[in-house]
């Protein structure tokens, strides 16, 4: 196992917008986490675990201000998986918002009895 960090301390402001975006950036990585736990074909697995270690990086350069941790080619590289990936889907013709479920129900659907 790699160092363990045992306190993290911060000398700037929680209201800080910095530290707010590391929050986002570590909740983010916290659910792709969620989604890893999922079954799904290793081969689906290696770009949501690319964007972790990623996020863990942008995660670093936020913390320490110049310090670079999270190199362009990261960036490119998930443009391509991106563009690659969105290639491959029809084009978008509608949105449903997700409401509170794995299955994401649309608006229509019946309400929960709470």
């Amino acid at each position: 196992m790699g160092n363990r960090l045992t306190q993290i301390a911060t000398r700037v402001s929680k209201n800080s917008l910095r530290v707010h975006a590391m929050g986002d950036v570590d909740e983010l990585n916290s659910n792709i986490g969620v989604f890893l736990c999922e079954d799904m074909p290793e081969s689906a697995r290696s770009l949501p675990v690319e964007i972790q270690h990623q996020l863990f990086n942008l995660g670093g350069k936020l913390s320490i201000p110049g310090f670079e941790l999270l190199k362009p080619e990261a960036l490119l590289a998930l443009d391509a998986a991106l563009a690659e990936h969105n290639g491959k889907l029809p084009r978008l013709q509608e949105f449903i918002l997700p409401s509170g479920s794995r299955a994401a129900p649309s608006h229509g659907a019946p309400s929960a009895p709470w």
